[in-house]
């Protein structure tokens, strides 16, 4: 006779359910970060669309747009004492994508319409350089500590390299009535770009700079203005900061090569 107790061999007796003292409730304020990295992670995906559509304007809109929540998440999750480790694995995937999959295919879609071959290829250097940064600065090593202590980073941060990226698609809309750049060109510059993210020597780092307390107003003014003057005339106002920060850093990288020879 079967036992009532037993029903197709398992007991219905209570499931063991998770202790009551064990769960943990999160504010939804301290998911913040994450999601505001998952929005630039959506931003960098939609790029990628518009890029392979054509819509190559919109598409460096959205490529901005990763990049500004890519500086913000990270000071919010330490200004809302959110930091945890799935918060910093996710921001590298998230730079993956954003700065290194998007302005890649973006510059091929864009630079290399005749010759996908020689297109792709750069790409795929660029994304690789941009991998091997993030890696090297997910694991840390000595020189990155040093830089980082002095205010620097080690090699161009991969935001700095995506916008660097684009420099001739700037220069494509800022001035549409020259011709482009030769294709040849534009795969040395993707590469270059990228090389300068895996360099040893140090950039400069916003975080360094230091403003008198007398003069933040003067800084805050500023700072609109670059805003209103983006709004205003994206591809001059690009153009003239990507080439204002490659110069900073082709300075750094020779007086870099000079103290050691």
């Amino acid at each position: 006779m079967d036992d009532p107790d037993q029903k197709d061999g398992m007991s219905d007796r209570p499931r063991a359910r998770w202790p009551m003292s064990q769960r943990r409730e999160v504010p939804l304020i301290q998911l913040l970060p994450n999601l505001m990295t998952i929005g630039a992670l959506c931003a960098g995906l939609m790029a990628i669309r518009l890029g392979a559509a054509g819509r190559f304007p919109e598409a460096v809109a959205l490529i901005l747009v990763a990049a500004v929540l890519d500086g913000l998440d990270g000071r919010v999750a330490r200004f809302l004492k959110s930091e945890s480790p799935m918060g910093a694995e996710l921001d590298s995937l998230a730079d993956f994508l954003n700065f290194g999959a998007a302005p890649g295919l973006l510059m091929s879609f864009w630079a290399f319409p005749g010759r996908p071959d020689i297109g792709l290829g750069a790409a795929v250097i660029y994304v690789v350089c941009c991998v091997l940064r993030l890696a090297r600065f997910n694991v840390g090593n000595a020189a990155a500590a040093a830089l980082s202590r002095q205010g620097r980073f080690q090699g161009v941060p991969s935001p700095a390299g995506a916008l660097l990226s684009m420099l001739p698609l700037y220069l494509h809309y800022l001035w549409p009535t020259w011709p482009n750049l030769p294709e040849p060109a534009v795969a040395v510059w993707l590469v270059f770009v990228g090389v300068l993210m895996i360099s040893p020597f140090g950039t400069p780092s916003l975080k360094s700079v230091r403003v008198p307390t007398e003069k933040a107003s003067f800084a805050v003014v500023g700072g609109v203005a670059m805003i209103v003057l983006l709004l205003r005339y994206p591809w001059a106002t690009l153009s003239t900061l990507s080439t204002a920060y490659l110069i900073v850093v082709v300075h750094a990288g020779v007086r870099s090569l000079l103290r050691r020879s």
